[in-house]
């Protein structure tokens, strides 16, 4: 199995899913994606998740972010927890769910790790742009919930590093200053970024976000 490194192209896969049998690459389109797996239905922290996860939907649209889960378990088992999730996180569910119960995805992404089970999933998560490339990676326990907070603040991120010639700092949120990458010369810096910038550093070079009004 090839271990899927950061900038290589996301794996495409056929699979049956709450909404339909979808061609993974297809359903994507010319759209962000987030593929996350859970450990399996009926689970605590992972009702939690895909409630906020369906809550997040016009956030997701806004940045033109796709989402779609993975569990091991089967389409039927996943209709029946739809409606759990739906009745307790007060929502409706509004994106698809994979069932893999041949482990066909979860393997192909590497997301069922021995040591910690050796039959379901870790909490993987993979940010794919439009040109179908890996640009995020993050695994979690199945004990830890995900911050979807964080991860829109990562999409921002990368959404605003692909189009502009800048970095995001520690911390950053949409809106804060941002860092210009060092290949820049200070020359190229008043076409680039004409809301001008401040040095601190010659490595490190402040300026207003480019793509905030």
């Amino acid at each position: 199995m090839k271990t899927i490194r950061l900038g290589d192209e996301a794996p495409n896969f056929k699979a049956l899913s709450t909404e339909g049998e979808i061609n993974f690459h297809s359903w994507l389109g010319d759209s962000w994606g987030i593929l996350f797996s859970h450990p399996a239905d009926y689970t605590p922290v992972c009702t939690t998740e895909l409630g906020v996860v369906a809550k997040y939907k016009e956030e997701f649209d806004k940045r033109n972010v796709k989402v779609i889960a993975l569990s091991v378990d089967g389409i039927k088992s996943h209709y029946g927890w739809i409606k759990d999730i739906n009745e307790t996180q007060n929502t409706t569910i509004n994106f698809p769910i994979i069932a893999d119960e041949d482990r066909k995805v979860a393997t192909l992404y590497d997301m069922i790790h021995p040591n910690a089970d050796d039959k379901l999933t870790v909490r993987s998560v993979f940010v794919v742009d439009p040109d179908k490339k890996v640009k995020l990676m993050i695994t979690y326990p199945a004990s830890t919930g995900r911050n979807f907070d964080e991860l829109l603040r990562v999409i921002d991120s990368l959404q605003l590093t692909a189009y502009h010639k800048v970095a995001t700092p520690v911390n950053w949120n949409n809106g804060d200053d941002c860092v210009i990458v060092p290949s820049i010369t200070n020359k190229e810096i008043p076409s680039l970024f004409p809301k001008g910038y401040k040095e601190i550093k010659p490595y490190l070079r402040i300026t207003p976000q480019p793509n905030w009004n």
